[in-house]
């Protein structure tokens, strides 16, 4: 080993060792920690709920004749369900902790992991497009009404921002919806791809997922977009008006720096907190929209399953929604860390 090959090595093992001797990787493993445990509770309230709605997914194969009682009898001791709730439970969970296995599908007969893999990508793709589109239009408007305070411009973005406020996800949907039918074929609707999907080129295929993406995107972003953009000009407002921002004024500094340096650096931090509940609730609009536009990704999978009681598919999604709660929550938390390394940790929560 040459001598700057093995100083790389040291300098590697010496940042490891820093990072995981640091408040951060302690921090880490606390929330991780914490996560378990939340997932561990909620768990059991979503199992107990879900037993509570009355009849179970047998109760419509017991109103088809051509299906024996007999047959119903060996599918409830096949899926566990002639068990008690306690023990159907703790059935469950021993699966999930012992081998990664989150139960059987009622309907489908598999794995449920496998289902939901299948489906999360294109659900993934429409709630992380839709993050980048309400952030990469919410963040500018918020500065352009906020620098321009009261003026012919902000009313028009407080208007904006109202209207988008005030329209539900599935009145967005339904409007685009129409719109797609008046300038057809200008926006496709229905799956994530073309007929001739298999025969175009990598890039195309790229360009095709992006084409059948536009307004589902749209419709999922609209809400979200016009509550950022109001909480940006809010925040932004606040901190133009503190001491330290007239004073870099009275200094002579570029109106812009004094903006994008001083001013929304301070205000971006409420943002960032807000980014972990954002991502968190994209997957629940992305049910309504992937319904409407007919979108292949876990919305009407879980619709589906709690339709027929699919039990092990519906407590599979659940925790897959808290987790994403928790996931995007932690990494917005260390996200603050980051911009601003002022910000203690442990104080954040």
């Amino acid at each position: 080993m040459t001598t700057s090959n093995q100083s790389r090595l040291e300098t590697g093992i010496d940042a490891l060792f820093a990072f995981f001797t640091s408040d951060t990787f302690a921090y880490i493993v606390k929330r991780v920690l914490q996560g378990l445990l939340t997932l561990f509770l909620a768990s059991i309230l979503c199992f107990f709920i879900i037993q509570l709605a009355p009849g179970d997914y047998l109760d419509a194969l017991r109103e088809n004749p051509k299906i024996s009682p007999e047959r119903i009898e060996q599918l409830r001791k096949q899926f566990g369900l002639d068990k008690s709730w306690p023990e159907q439970y703790l059935r469950w969970l021993w699966q999930v902790v012992s081998q990664g296995n989150f139960g059987t599908s009622f309907v489908y007969q598999r794995s449920v992991a496998s289902l939901l893999w299948e489906r999360v990508p294109a659900t993934l793709l429409m709630a992380i497009a839709s993050l980048v589109v309400t952030w990469t239009v919410a963040i500018p408007l918020g500065i352009i009404g906020a620098v321009n305070q009261n003026r012919l411009v902000d009313r028009i973005l407080r208007v904006i921002s109202y209207i988008g406020q005030g329209f539900p996800s599935f009145i967005a949907a339904l409007m685009l919806l129409i719109l797609a039918q008046n300038t057809a074929p200008l926006f496709p609707v229905g799956d994530m791809t073309s007929i001739d999907h298999a025969d175009l080129t990598p890039l195309g295929k790229i360009l095709d997922i992006g084409w059948h993406l536009i307004l589902p995107t749209i419709a999922l972003s609209i809400t979200s977009f016009a509550g950022l953009q109001r909480i940006t000009r809010g925040q932004l407002l606040d901190v133009l008006r503190q001491d330290y921002i007239q004073t870099a004024r009275a200094k002579g500094l570029p109106e812009n720096k004094v903006i994008y340096i001083h001013a929304l650096r301070n205000a971006v931090n409420p943002l960032i907190t807000l980014l972990g509940f954002e991502f968190a609730s994209l997957l629940s609009g992305a049910f309504i929209t992937e319904y409407f536009f007919n979108w292949p990704g876990l919305g009407r999978l879980i619709l589906q399953a709690m339709q027929s009681q699919d039990l092990y598919l519906v407590m599979a999604s659940l925790m897959m929604g808290a987790v994403m709660l928790i996931v995007g929550n932690l990494l917005a938390d260390l996200l603050l860390k980051v911009v601003d390394p002022r910000i203690k940790l442990d104080s954040i929560s």
